[in-house]
């Protein structure tokens, strides 16, 4: 805020309801009355010209009355005008007001009055053109370098310049590559003209240049254009300016130098008229527009600029001079002289609001009100001193990067899943296996509690799933609003979906226009993907889930189930999915035991999870706080592991296939081409059997997209049944090991990494490079194994799944001996758990030994371990070389030693490793220069041992 306030010297408020713009201002002598005074023309959108000449008023007059000379309606709306020498016969000033379709030129004109209430005004058309484009702005000068007459240049919105030489049209030119119309000024001295395009680059076109180039009245498509109509149209220069131009404008202050002058949204750029940068200057409001004119400092630049912030900023070059409130922000501004008074300064909103102000020194001082002394509380201050205090540690305390979100926000939402299934069912597909479709109502019930502007609402659900609406474009809504959304979902494929959850989201922009987004989620019923079906006793998956509290009714956990059930055996409940298997749940009469089998064992997961959920829900319900569920084993990885394969299966399909569509495209070109030329050659030829080539060609690449197609179909429902079967995996993974909220959402990121599949990135190098890193960090067998930085290389399609399960047999083994997943690099104590029965520990120093040397050879770079000394280490080369000479003499077959061999020799060197440091030392000295390095001469001192142990 500026201590200064613009002084006003006469104002005025145009109409009611009207809108102005830039172009709507103009100032001059436009009755060329000669006194040297200038007056004001304003047009409106609303089609309404009106000229001023202001005064300053005396104490008893109304001013308005007195100062509008003229006041005309037009049928159109009026987007700009100016002043000049326009007609052909005349040197003196007339005004062209530009219409949408119309160009019109008027002479206004004065006459004496006969009594006191002074002049009579007149507006007298000299001539019009009618537009055959929508204008959008226009520049005047003498083009050419003609003297004694301007010409105008009309902008249209498709990026058509027209030229007009007075009452006759020259021609008109497109500009190259146009977009959107931007600010257009013309430069007298270069003689061209000066836009900013909407590629956000400053492009000057000589007049000379647009003249010979092609007509735009003959203008053909980029392909098909004649070149004997003109020359191709080429920018003088060009200037990128990174940001949207508001004005352009050029002032005409020196003979020997121009400058353009660009107004943009943060910055104000200075340019030469060549293009190069004179000086730029970054603003720090956002300006509405501005006017360079010339200074009283030679070689620089005054220029008038205002701010949406009602703000008059005066700049001498880039050094900000001076600044005073207005009382509104202007669209367009001006300098005039009036009686009494020159270099006013006449500025226009966009509502209306003419004002003729000067810059005066009289600041306004702001007082603030007295306060009544009152008498201090020490006991109150005291208080709020440790209460801010207290404060100010628990904002000390928190460590987080991002803040934190707000407790309020201005828009909730609440979604509510129906409790019953539709009547009337909305499914696309009515009826899958026998058995109909049904479908449920989702409301939505969406409050604000601020102002919110155009909300847009999403819904989305996991395939097969579908809903009868995901896009939703709602109302504005004010305060305290309340509005409700339904609508249905159902199943849309043939096959059992991986998860029942969906997710809504509202975007919409708040009061002051920051964008924000509001989420919510909802959970579908298990009852829109099966039904109720009689119990078998037999199936080929089975797992068991294990609970603390005597087995209770199954009835009263799935009533929904239970009523339509075939049969009353409260102890097995069936469940038919749609698209899928039969489930059965069967409850132990005589132990806590529940079992879950299926003929699918992706099937398993939808069930097994609404059966741990139930019982939860259902022992809250009864008040039982102690109770658990647990999973004793063993891990099915057998049957998960046969549907990774399967999916990698088609994903290899799925290359293979685009490989041979891509050969046979390259074929069926090759074959084109080779026909192409002989229809070409004017001496006909035989085809060679070319067509026929061709046409089998043609029905390979039909057949091969047609299977890349239902291998693609097939891949979807692979990976949708690849995801079920995951989700089991790490459901049984965290009632085995009992595993957190945050360690089971750390085992579903590294499972679960992808919603989808792609060409360029898959499930299996996925999963392998996240379980690699646990591996490597939180489930690490000690501190000293953990990698320190991990090779980042490219993730592609592996050639088998052989190292991606024994990763996750061995995640499952590092679990199973108490590892705990989390981020911090500290997790990897490990804690005793006992091993459930059935669950082997797997064999981890030769699977290490087999899989993992390439990933530790790329950490081992950043990895400083501490190393024996190389006395030690000589010794040990030397007891290991003794050692095996041994063993070829007693026996000849065994030629290579054992692994555990090897490895139990390496722990008992670590272990003696302190002990026997003094020793070591002791025994270094006497064996002299042969132990004390390891090189190339180990060789030698092996073959010395040999003799020696020979002669003994």
């Amino acid at each position: 805020m500026s201590l200064f306030k613009a002084r006003d010297w006469w104002a005025s408020v145009l109409g009611e309801g009207e809108e102005f713009d830039q172009g709507c201002l103009c100032v001059g002598d436009v009755d060329n009355s000669g006194s040297g005074y200038d007056k004001i023309v304003v047009g409106s959108f609303m089609g309404m010209l009106r000229i001023f000449s202001p005064h300053p008023a005396k104490p008893d007059e109304q001013t308005e009355a007195d100062a509008q000379l003229l006041e005309v309606q037009f049928p159109d709306p009026i987007i700009h005008v100016e002043m000049g020498k326009f007609v052909s016969c005349s040197e003196s000033l007339h005004l062209a007001v530009l219409h949408p379709r119309k160009l019109s030129v008027y002479a206004v004109s004065g006459t004496a009055g006969n009594v006191e209430h002074g002049d009579q005004y007149q507006l007298r058309l000299v001539y019009e053109h009618n537009l055959q484009r929508t204008a959008c702005n226009m520049t005047y000068g003498p083009f050419g370098g003609v003297t004694g007459h301007h010409f105008i240049c009309i902008q249209s919105m498709d990026g058509m310049l027209m030229f007009f030489e007075q009452e006759t049209y020259a021609f008109g030119r497109f500009l190259p590559g146009f977009l959107l119309p931007g600010p257009l000024s013309y430069c007298i001295r270069t003689d061209s003209f000066i836009t900013v395009s909407s590629t956000r680059q400053v492009e000057c076109y000589r007049y000379e240049t647009l003249a010979v180039a092609t007509d735009a009245d003959t203008r053909q498509d980029s392909d098909q254009q004649n070149k004997s109509s003109g020359k191709r149209l080429t920018a003088d220069w060009t200037l990128v300016l990174g940001e949207e131009a508001l004005d352009i404008c050029v002032p005409n202050t020196s003979s020997t130098m121009s400058s353009i002058f660009v107004l943009g949204e943060r910055n104000i750029f200075c340019l030469k008229d060549n293009g190069q940068i004179r000086f730029m200057k970054k603003l720090e409001f956002n300006p509405s527009c501005f006017l360079p004119y010339a200074s009283v400092s030679e070689g620089s630049t005054n220029i008038l600029m205002c701010n949406h912030n009602s703000m008059l900023l005066v700049y001498q070059d880039v050094t900000l001079k001076w600044a005073a409130q207005l009382s509104c922000v202007p669209v367009a501004v001006r300098v005039a002289n009036f009686p009494e008074l020159k270099g006013l300064v006449v500025t226009l909103s966009s509502d209306g609001h003419l004002q003729c102000s000067y810059m005066g020194t009289d600041p306004s001082f702001f007082t603030a009100p007295k306060v009544e002394a009152r008498e201090v509380n020490y006991d109150e201050v005291d208080t709020e001193m440790k209460m801010l205090q207290k404060v100010i540690r628990e904002a000390t305390k928190t460590q987080d990067i991002l803040p934190k979100a707000e407790t309020e926000e201005e828009l909730t939402l609440t979604a509510i899943v129906s409790s019953h299934l539709d009547e009337v069912s909305c499914a696309v597909i009515p009826e899958m296996n026998g058995m109909p479709v049904p479908s449920v109502t989702v409301k939505v019930k969406i409050k604000s509690r601020g102002a919110v502007q155009s909300p847009k609402m999403t819904v989305c659900v996991q395939p097969p799933l579908g809903v009868t609406q995901d896009q939703f474009v709602l109302d504005s809504m004010g305060s305290g609003c309340e509005l409700v959304v339904r609508f249905s979902a159902f199943l849309n494929g043939h096959y059992p979906p991986a998860d029942l959850c969906g997710d809504i989201a509202v975007s919409y922009s708040s009061a002051t226009g920051i964008p924000r987004v509001s989420q919510c989620k909802f959970n579908l019923p298990l009852r829109l993907v099966c039904y109720p079906s009689s119990a078998i006793k037999n199936a080929k998956y089975k797992i068991t889930v294990d609970t603390n509290k005597p087995p209770v009714n199954l009835s009263e956990v799935f009533p929904d189930f239970s009523e339509k059930s075939e049969n009353n055996d409260s102890s097995a409940l069936g469940f038919q999915l749609i698209t899928g298997s039969r489930v059965i749940v069967l409850a132990s009469k005589t132990s806590q035991r529940y079992r879950i089998q299926s003929e699918s064992f992706e099937d398993i997961w939808l069930v097994a999870k609404e059966l741990v959920q139930r019982f939860d829900r259902h022992f809250a319900s009864l008040g039982v706080k102690d109770f658990r569920n647990s999973f004793t084993g063993p891990i099915p990885l057998p049957e998960f592991f046969e549907t990774v394969d399967h999916h990698f299966e088609l994903r290899v399909n799925a290359q293979k296939y685009q490989d041979l569509l891509s050969e046979r495209a390259v074929q069926f070109r090759a074959i084109q081409r080779r026909l192409l030329t002989r229809f070409k050659d004017k001496t006909p030829g035989p085809l060679q059997n070319l067509d026929t080539l061709m046409e089998g060609t043609y029905r390979q690449v039909i057949a091969l997209a047609d299977a890349t197609e239902d291998n693609r179909e097939r891949l979807i429902q692979a990976f949708t049944r690849l995801r079920s079967a995951t989700h089991l995996l790490i459901l049984l993974l965290s009632l085995w090991q009992g595993l957190s909220s945050e360690q089971t959402a750390i085992l579903e990121a590294t499972l679960l990494p992808l919603l989808q599949d792609t060409p360029q990135l898959g499930w299996e190098e996925s999963v392998d490079a996240a379980v690699s890193h646990l591996l490597k960090t939180c489930l690490s067998r000690s501190p000293k194994d953990q990698a320190i930085s991990l090779s980042t290389g490219l993730l592609t399609i592996p050639k088998d799944t052989s190292r991606l399960k024994k990763h996750i047999m061995l995640l499952c083994d590092r679990l199973g001996k108490g590892g705990r997943l989390s981020l911090s690099s500290e997790a990897n104590v490990p804690t005793t758990v006992m091993m459930p029965v059935g669950c082997e520990s797997l064999p981890e120093p030769i699977v290490e030994q087999e899989e993992e040397p390439p990933l530790q050879q790329d950490s081992a770079k950043y990895i400083k371990k501490k190393q024996p000394s190389k006395r030690i280490k000589s010794k040990s080369d030397s007891s290991k070389e003794s050692s095996r000479e041994k063993k070829e003499k007693d026996s000849s077959k065994e030629k290579e030693p054992k692994v555990s061999s090897k490895e139990s020799k390496r722990e008992s060197t670590k272990e003696s490793k302190d002990k026997e440091s003094t020793r070591e030392k002791d025994s270094s000295k006497e064996s002299g220069k042969d132990k004390t390095k390891v090189s190339r001469k180990s060789s030698v001192k092996v073959k010395e041992k040999k003799s020696e142990a020979g002669d003994g």
